[in-house]
């Protein structure tokens, strides 16, 4: 797991060592985690270093977790009362529901639990920390990243439930984001979502972000811009049925591995080509966003005129997107060191011109904000 300081700390309290070691295991993979079978002894680190979130037994001695977390929740040390706190029991739910009640703690995971459900309960509790700092942005950013949010929870939903995309709805929430690259007033927005632990959704937004803005720069009128935006808001969306596992594995993914994430792409056409709502631009993007114009891409291995000038826009943002993003196995690769690797070992499978233009733009944003 990387040491970048930026991947969120867990705290992990319980006496019993195999199952700690089994959690510590699985969060270890995505975060920084510091592990205690004790309350003494974990108080005395979070007050020298608060985490981003604290993952607690009831059993933990010597005084339980609830007494734990009152302690917290009094605690004067800046910013160690306000830490999440997930509260873990083998009581029934309403006793457990009881005295996260009484406690203060956020939530609870009744024992045993899933892997994907304790991911899911960690993300969960991260992003209401990051979304809550969204209040204190330009209103436009503010809408523009709420917005999205919304959209893209929301696809989860429809992609579950087997109903179809509301397009027009899409397209309403990705308005702010053109209207914030048309006041040239972006890097608040990257920024306000570049911790967000939901990795699709944040390279989902940086994505759109950057296409739109890639578009405006090549003279594209506002309503190709917003196509741009609703399709790199949705290029990834096959990612949501991705294990796990698998999406944010560190290192190289096995050839069984790879076969399961490259699916995202028919499952995303599927879903899109569905609703006669969506344009045809969109579908392009998600259809080809990696495929490459020496044939080397996928899914159907299209070569030189096959892309699509659209989805060789997107094949550049992607991968600069995709460098770039800060991961919890690795730090976000420097700016010039990703456009270096593009324009030169990566050169055959990107248009050239294109990508030039995308340079010049990448270099008047602040690498901070990527």
């Amino acid at each position: 797991m990387s040491d970048d300081r930026s991947v969120p700390l867990l705290t992990v309290i319980d006496s019993a060592a195999t199952h700690r070691g089994q959690v510590v295991g699985a969060l270890s993979h995505f975060y920084r985690v510091s592990d205690y079978i004790d309350t003494i002894s974990a108080l005395r680190a979070v007050r020298a270093q608060p985490p981003d979130l604290i993952l607690i037994d009831d059993l933990a001695p010597p005084g339980g977790g609830y007494e734990f977390v009152r302690q917290l929740r009094q605690d004067r040390t800046p910013g160690l009362a306000h830490v999440p706190v997930i509260l873990t029991s083998k009581l029934e739910d309403k006793a457990i529901q009881e005295g996260v009640r009484r406690c203060g703690a956020d939530t609870y995971l009744r024992k045993p639990y899933r892997y994907s459900a304790l991911l899911k309960t960690v993300t969960t509790r991260l992003n209401q920390r990051v979304e809550a700092q969204w209040e204190h942005l330009p209103p436009a950013q503010r809408t523009a990243l709420r917005g999205t949010l919304d959209v893209f929870q929301s696809l989860s939903e429809i992609i579950e439930t087997g109903t179809k995309i509301d397009y027009p709805s899409m397209r309403h929430a990705c308005e702010p984001l053109v209207e914030v690259i048309a006041q040239n007033d972006y890097r608040a927005l990257l920024q306000g979502v570049k911790s967000h632990d939901n990795y699709t959704y944040a390279h989902s937004v940086k994505v759109a972000t950057m296409l739109c803005l890639f578009g405006s720069v090549i003279g594209l009128d506002r309503q190709e811009q917003l196509l741009l935006a609703c399709g790199g808001l949705l290029h990834d969306t096959g990612k949501m049925l991705i294990p796990h596992e698998v999406l944010n594995k560190p290192g190289r993914l096995e050839p069984d591995e790879w076969v399961v994430m490259r699916s995202h792409v028919p499952v995303t056409l599927d879903f899109l080509q569905a609703s006669l709502q969506i344009p045809k631009g969109a579908i392009i993007i998600a259809a080809q966003h990696h495929e490459k114009i020496d044939g080397s891409g996928y899914p159907k291995g299209l070569k030189g005129r096959e892309v699509n000038d659209l989805a060789r826009m997107a094949a550049i943002v992607d991968i600069f997107s995709a460098l770039t993003d800060r991961r919890s196995y690795k730090p976000g690769m420097p700016v010039e060191e990703a456009l270096a690797l593009m324009t030169g070992p990566m050169a055959a499978h990107l248009d050239q011109h294109l990508l030039r233009l995308f340079r010049e733009l990448v270099l008047d944003t602040a690498e901070g904000y990527l």
